[in-house]
């Protein structure tokens, strides 16, 4: 096995011995026999020794550190969505692989993606090389009958031929398997839209519908795929990965569903076969270039079309997860990042991208002011600006520190009921919110709160960073002296008319407790007033959104 044997031994001076021992290839070439070998066409073993250059493109790839019990079918969705792979040599006795993409340019993609995003499987992080082989000969090699059999009914799937033998692997199963992913957001800490998921998934096929929705304090997301493969690569890509940097975790597992209906197509759901659903909800229609920029299935007719179906790539600076554009896709929206850049544009976008303006509707005119959407927006940054509109009272303009903080707002708070009303909030045409020149009266209705002593994320590193959830029945209570008991906080909660269904103090910690109620308008009704309230001994109450449940 000579030919593979250069590789590990090329791996081990670049690397360091210490992989050549683990690899168990230091005595190997005097040891093996040439007869069953896989070799480089053409290539002298004594040339690769001195010759080997990591960033020498081949498309055979080399790929380390896989885990005992990753199956054929798991590598080979390491390479699927680049291109077609040709052939699959399989280590496992060492932990590795040799991976053949039917060209190199597609070789080249799938390395250039991985530098930037470290691959995993079954959670663990390995490692993508190019490798020294032009062509693997995997012919005379023994223990290959599975990769063989799994690399055969992969192609089949890809080319329609589901026609396949019981050779009993993993890929054989898929043509039974659903379509649809259920997707979860861990740590969200930056917004996650229905745009950003779509770009995300389309890198791994054809996207046809989306309903994003929030459930247990979860931001949640079922994804329909047109091919039930499809949906499986996604899935053992990135299952585990960070969206941003450290935060935005995706947890990812098939559906019960085998299709979804969506009714609207709003900031909420998307069915991508069909643009004329109505947006629903009193939102404005999508209009027709927008419409078209997400387009239907056969705007992006091949998914795995390898290096030459790929656009530049679209990296989030520092980022766990990085996207390709694909033609047809959504390469011109902006994605909002706030880790370390601030914001990013994807190409294309023009500056209305770092908006930091919130456009909120639908506010109950009775009941509306500057404080109360100072202190909501506040759960999600530090609001600079209030301006309640004179003649149209239920709008309302809130601007925020910085864009980031605007998506994060509107993502969460957009379609919550307030005081009776289902609020919508949009980024607005306005760029900045102007105060009342000197001299015009306007009522209170705007306010300048850029100095104000009460914004959570004013500390860089500030624990409330981590500590940002969606709005949820259940809230969290922090601050409270000593001297406050459990009754003193369920009659101040029921002081302003929310009903307690449940109290809890943090066993390590009295300073804080958890409060369930009746309802999460009540939850938002309680924060709006409660938040900040003077509890004596120099303590004011601390309120925000609680991801656990009592």
């Amino acid at each position: 096995m000579d030919g593979i044997v250069t590789d590990l031994i090329a791996v081990g001076l670049k690397r360091g011995s210490d992989e050549l021992f683990s690899a168990g290839f230091i005595n190997g070439p005097s040891t093996m026999s040439n007869s069953t070998s896989a070799t480089a066409n053409g290539n002298d073993t004594k040339k690769f020794k001195g010759d080997w250059s990591p960033s020498s493109p081949s498309r055979v790839l080399h790929i380390r550190k896989i885990p005992n019990e990753v199956s054929e079918t798991e590598v080979l969705s390491l390479g699927l969505p680049f291109g077609k792979v040709t052939n699959l040599l399989m280590l496992k006795g060492k932990n590795q692989a040799f991976v053949e993409m039917a060209s190199e340019e597609a070789a080249v993609t799938m390395v250039n993606y991985y530098t930037t995003v470290t691959p995993h499987l079954r959670n663990q992080p390995i490692y993508i090389q190019y490798s020294n082989h032009r062509e693997l000969k995997t012919d005379n090699l023994p223990n290959q009958a599975r990769a063989q059999a799994a690399l055969q009914a992969v192609n089949a799937i890809h080319t329609g031929n589901m026609a396949m033998s019981g050779t009993g692997v993993e890929g054989a199963l898929l043509a039974g398997q659903s379509p649809v992913l259920r997707i979860i957001v861990e740590n969200l800490f930056y917004p996650v839209t229905l745009e950003v998921l779509h770009q995300i998934f389309t890198k791994y096929g054809t996207v046809l519908k989306i309903i994003t929705f929030t459930k247990n304090n979860q931001f949640q997301a079922l994804l329909q795929y047109a091919d039930p493969m499809h949906a499986h690569h996604a899935k053992l890509a990135l299952d585990g990965q960070n969206i941003y940097n450290a935060c935005c975790t995706l947890r990812i597992e098939f559906s019960k569903l085998t299709a979804l209906n969506v009714k609207y197509n709003n900031d909420k759901s998307r069915d991508f076969t069909r643009l004329d659903l109505p947006s629903g909800d009193g939102q404005p229609p999508m209009d027709t270039s927008m419409a078209a920029a997400f387009g239907a299935p056969g705007i992006i007719s091949n998914p795995y079309s390898g290096a030459a179906g790929f656009g530049p790539a679209l990296g989030f600076p520092q980022a766990g997860l990085s996207v390709q554009a694909v033609p047809g896709g959504l390469g011109h929206l902006g994605i909002p990042h706030g880790a370390v850049a601030g914001r990013l544009a994807m190409a294309g976008m023009g500056p209305c991208t770092a908006n930091t303006v919130l456009l909120v509707s639908n506010l109950n005119p009775e009941k509306v002011s500057p404080h109360w959407l100072f202190i909501l927006f506040g759960v999600y940054g530090d609001v600079h600006r209030v301006k309640i509109l004179f003649n149209k009272k239920e709008n309302a303009l809130v601007q925020m520190a910085d864009s980031n903080q605007a998506q994060l707002a509107m993502s969460h708070l957009n379609g919550q009921k307030a005081y009776g009303r289902v609020i919508r909030v949009t980024l607005s045409k306005h760029q900045i919110v102007q105060l009342p020149r000197e001299g015009h009266e306007d009522q209170g209705l705007t306010k300048d709160y850029s100095t104000s002593p009460l914004h959570r994320f004013k500390k860089p590193g500030s624990k409330n960073f981590q500590n940002i959830f969606p709005p949820s029945s259940t809230l969290h209570l922090s601050n409270i002296p000593p001297s406050i008991t459990d009754d003193d906080l369920k009659n101040l909660f029921g002081s302003i008319g929310a009903t307690v269904k449940a109290f809890k103090f943090f066993l390590k910690d009295r300073k804080m407790a958890l409060i369930q109620l009746a309802s999460l308008e009540e939850a938002i009704h309680a924060l709006i007033d409660l938040h900040n309230h003077d509890l004596g001994e120099n303590h004011h109450l601390r309120v925000s959104f609680s991801k656990s449940t009592i």
